[in-house]
């Protein structure tokens, strides 16, 4: 941020008033501002009157859970969402990101790491955003459509309803289909993230790939076992 951009806004959503804090005060010290909400139904109410530019969420909350809020909030307008689980659930990671959340962090975390993430996801935003009009036609692989001026995807004519995160992953393998991207590439190129210290693991890559297979067909994407991964398209 430069002293002419105005602030990022996020909004913090966890029943823990103590980790809520933890994280508020570290992302307002990074320049960000901070909105708190404790449950459901008021991360919804806040996310309406003050749209935010990312969302910290917590899986588990009273009145109904961060999958609901993510939904909720996704339905009027899409915005990167940090999910964060109390357990290493493979489950509730692919069910976040099939609701439209971009990436994931388990508890205990640290909030340096957080606001790493939270930077990090904020630059792809900001990388993927289209700043003229992309006047070419889509891309068109066997029964795959990529409209990339608009951002939408189908498959043999039914369109196909991808996170922002899922349509950058799926065209980045696009652009080399049968060719194999490794899960690093991918992690740096989509995510903008090297391996390292903080850095998401490529388990992330893992369950993105797990929920555009269940969006797009199972064949489309093919494991190449210890390396990562390749579309699969007609020649």
């Amino acid at each position: 941020m430069t002293p002419d951009t105005p602030a990022r806004r996020v909004l913090v959503v966890d029943d823990e008033p103590s980790i809520a804090a933890s994280v508020a005060a570290r992302l307002r010290a990074e320049g960000f501002v901070v909105d708190v909400a404790h449950d459901g139904p008021a991360a919804v109410s806040h996310a309406a009157d003050e749209p935010p530019d990312l969302v910290v969420l917590d899986v588990m909350l009273p009145g109904f859970d961060g999958l609901e809020v993510c939904r909720r909030i996704q339905a009027v307008r899409p915005v990167p969402v940090l999910m964060l689980t109390a357990r290493d659930d493979e489950t509730d990671m692919l069910v976040g990101l099939g609701v439209g959340a971009d990436d994931y962090m388990t508890k205990p975390f640290s909030p340096r790491e957080l606001a790493a993430r939270v930077h990090a996801l904020l630059r792809r935003v900001e990388r993927s955003a289209p700043s003229t009009p992309d006047p070419s036609a889509p891309v068109l692989l066997g029964e795959l459509e990529i409209d990339h001026a608009a951002r939408r995807v189908s498959m043999a004519g039914e369109p196909a309803h991808l996170t922002p995160l899922e349509f950058d992953l799926l065209t980045a393998l696009a652009g080399r289909p049968r060719e194999v991207h490794a899960r690093e590439v991918l992690l740096q190129r989509v995510w903008g993230w090297t391996t390292g210290p903080g850095a998401p693991t490529t388990r992330t890559v893992d369950s993105h790939v797990k929920a555009l297979r269940r969006k797009l067909g199972a064949d489309l994407i093919r494991t190449v076992h210890g390396v990562g991964y390749a579309l699969e398209v007609p020649r």
